[in-house]
């Protein structure tokens, strides 16, 4: 039965779970840097901290979550910095390389007595790449269609979707399905982009581990298909 013949594979279970706790680890430090600046930013706005001067500027970074406010005499700060903010780097960047290694791993087919590689069939592979794929195409559907849907409903007039503007819409100039972006100019003459620049990097980047789930998924039908038929070759 072609099915009972083996093949080796990357063992990637290490890094699927380094994978999970990274991301864990990003959840919930994300959420303890969101909550630690809710008010942060409220307190310099109203002069909380006079000893330090005159307050310039606040910043609030969307990665590691943040709140900084610069003084005069110096910042203050709360949220993702110092060293939660690098263990927020570290999580993220692991669980970025977990998850493209092995992505990358499905791609590579090792011969069946290669040392510390699985032993796997074809149909095996290909329902592994299948999951892989789906997982990763659904996220990556998922969130473009949340951050480009006034695009697809109305490249045009993306920027007024959602909102009663009356006569005076904000125009909507120089659309982009990929990432999905756009200028919106108001009446006033100001401008803002539709959506944060964060959400559109993050929007393109998960289109990565889709395509190289995708090409997984296709060189594992290709060998499975190829066998079918050396099998049932006379």
């Amino acid at each position: 039965m072609p099915n009972s013949l083996t093949y080796g594979a990357f063992r990637t279970g290490r890094l699927w779970a380094a994978a999970g706790v990274s991301f864990v680890v990003l959840l919930l430090g994300s959420g303890w840097a969101l909550l630690g600046s809710l008010e942060f930013d409220e307190l310099c706005a109203q002069g909380k901290f006079t000893d330090q001067g005159r307050l310039l500027d606040i910043r609030r970074p969307s990665f590691p979550p943040a709140v900084i406010c610069e003084y005069e005499r110096g910042e203050l700060s709360a949220g993702g910095t110092g060293l939660l903010g690098a263990l927020l780097w570290l999580s993220l960047l692991t669980l970025v390389l977990c998850v493209l290694l092995a992505l990358l791993a499905e791609c590579v087919e090792l011969p069946a007595g290669s040392p510390r590689s699985a032993r796997v069939t074809r149909r095996e592979s290909l329902r592994r790449t299948a999951v892989a794929f789906c997982v990763t195409a659904s996220v990556f559907t998922g969130v473009y269609v949340l951050m480009a849907w006034p695009l697809l409903s109305g490249p045009s007039t993306a920027c007024a979707a959602g909102a009663e503007w009356g006569f005076h819409p904000p125009e909507t100039r120089d659309p982009s399905f990929f990432p999905p972006q756009a200028t919106c100019v108001f009446r006033s003459g100001e401008t803002s982009r539709l959506n944060a620049e964060w959400a559109t990097t993050v929007t393109a980047a998960l289109a990565l581990p889709a395509a190289i789930a995708g090409t997984a998924l296709t060189l594992a039908w290709r060998r499975h298909h190829t066998e079918r038929r050396t099998a049932a070759a006379p």
